[in-house]
């Protein structure tokens, strides 16, 4: 539908005046009647009451006015926002888990400083379920977390996987022999926070464990923390095994201070989401354009054993 058509239907319905509506629209008074006639095939309805001697609209046509005015007056705001200044600036409240801060997260911020150096980052480390609580609140224009929000005023889209396995500092489980389940169970699990869903992947498979081995569930002992660091430099120190992505301790793994234990099942991979909210300015929607790059081009970079883009 031609909304130029529309726009003549509701300049006409206020002056009532074919010529009137003509000059107002730099128009003749045949081309605005050719306007109205088009609109009423394209609604399959009379606008014009062509019975009265005087200019009248339709009882129908008195109904969709308002319809009409209110694409009128969108199509207005599309097209003032178009030819709007198109430099990014302000303030961009984002929020970010600290998987992404050990990854991609200063090629991220690099690549806004380059295209947006109007724009201001105020940077949360925080875990995922209260990041999406603050981006709920409208706390946080953008977050990226583990896994997508549901609700229907929020945006969420896939960026990257990240495969965990469990690893453990060399020759902390001997896997030469029998029975690697038990002696998995007999250390302590280090994983992310209590709550998220890399934490609760790893209760339910050591639960699993713990029943098939006929290991009692009481004896296994998950350490839960919201830091990489800390968790890595545990295992350093021996303290026990981690189910984390491999990609955070890759430089580890290849000088053979850590090791990946054959065990199966291995947890299954951390999905990074960003989200935010469906009616954000444009500076949220050009933050979220630039993340969902800055991570493809990180994950062209890194080996596709340690991090797969999804977006």
């Amino acid at each position: 539908m031609n909304t130029r058509f529309l726009e003549t239907f509701v300049v006409l319905a206020q002056l009532r005046s074919f010529r009137a509506t003509a000059r107002a629209l730099h128009a003749t008074p045949a081309a605005i009647s050719l306007r109205i006639k088009t609109l009423e095939e394209e609604l399959q309805t009379e606008l014009i009451d062509r019975q009265s001697k005087e200019f009248r609209l339709t009882a129908n046509a008195e109904y969709l006015l308002g319809h009409a005015k209110a694409v009128v007056d969108a199509t207005r705001r599309l097209q003032a926002a178009a030819h709007k200044d198109s430099a990014v600036r302000g303030r961009l409240r984002l929020g970010v888990i600290e998987s992404v801060v050990h990854s991609w997260l200063a090629q991220y911020i690099r690549e806004l400083n380059v295209l947006y150096p109007e724009m201001e980052v105020d940077l949360t480390v925080d875990m995922s379920n209260l990041l999406e609580r603050r981006l709920r609140a409208r706390e946080l224009d953008l977050v990226i977390q583990v896994e997508g929000v549901e609700s229907k005023e929020i945006v969420s889209q896939a960026l990257a996987a990240y495969p965990l396995h469990w690893i453990a500092r060399s020759g902390l489980v001997d896997t030469r022999k029998e029975g690697l389940h038990q002696r998995l169970l007999q250390l302590p699990i280090l994983t992310f926070g209590r709550g998220t869903a890399p934490q609760r992947a790893v209760e339910e498979i050591l639960g699993k464990m713990a029943h098939l081995t006929m290991v009692p569930l009481e004896q296994t002992r998950i350490t839960c923390s919201p830091s990489v660091a800390a968790i890595v430099q545990l295992v350093k120190d021996g303290y026990g095994v981690a189910a984390i992505p491999s990609l955070f301790v890759a430089s580890h793994l290849d000088s053979g201070e850590f090791v990946k234990l054959p065990v199966q099942p291995e947890p299954p991979s951390i999905i990074v989401s960003m989200c935010w909210h469906s009616n954000a300015e444009m500076l949220v929607h050009a933050a979220a354009n630039a993340a969902r790059q800055a991570c493809a081009r990180y994950c062209a970079q890194v080996d596709p054993r340690y991090i797969k883009p999804l977006g």
